[in-house]
């Protein structure tokens, strides 16, 4: 529709004083053009869609309430860091096995990846043994040192005393 053709005088009639009496008197009539149950399943719509509104505003508020609590929750929630295990470079394991093998004569220690085993041929050597156990877990700058395998005594089934450490480093990530 062009706007040539629109009719102005209809908008003129809708936009008179006139229009607000007719529309009164319309709705005055309306029980009289109407059934009674027209009007009373109109009512209960209204009625509906009035306490819909008013629990969509209830919730709403509620949800704005919650909301804030989160925030002010989350604005108090302290940064707690994450500590992981992380495994130690074999260069370093291996640089220091071979710097501890000349302290430890009698003991077989070898580096394998980030591991380390040590064993000897007889029980004799437990006290060597036991500082080179001492003397890796003091190793490296940061090292986390556990023990993956252990075998102690005649029971063992290659050698009387073996171990298996594994080395790791400590890593602490923030979340920020």
């Amino acid at each position: 529709m062009k706007l040539g053709q629109f009719n102005w005088g209809s908008m003129k009639r809708l936009a008179s004083p006139q229009a607000s009496q007719d529309l009164n008197h319309f709705l005055e009539n309306l029980p009289s053009h109407t059934g009674n149950s027209v009007l009373i399943a109109a009512a209960v719509i209204w009625a509906t869609a009035g306490g819909l509104g008013l629990y969509t505003f209830v919730q709403s508020r509620s949800l704005a309430e919650l909301r804030a609590q989160l925030i002010e929750t989350e604005a108090v929630k302290p940064n707690v860091p994450r500590v992981t295990n992380v495994a130690e470079d074999s260069a370093n394991v291996e640089a220091f096995v071979d710097n501890a093998k000349e302290s430890y004569d009698n003991l077989d220690m070898k580096a394998n990846g980030s591991s380390i085993v040590i064993n000897a041929d007889d029980t004799r050597f437990f006290p060597q043994f036991r500082e080179a156990i001492g003397h890796v877990q003091n190793g490296g700058r940061g090292w986390r040192v556990n023990i993956d395998q252990m075998c102690v005594g005649r029971e063992c089934s290659k050698k009387p005393l073996e171990i298996q450490l594994k080395v790791n480093r400590v890593s602490i990530e923030t979340n920020s």
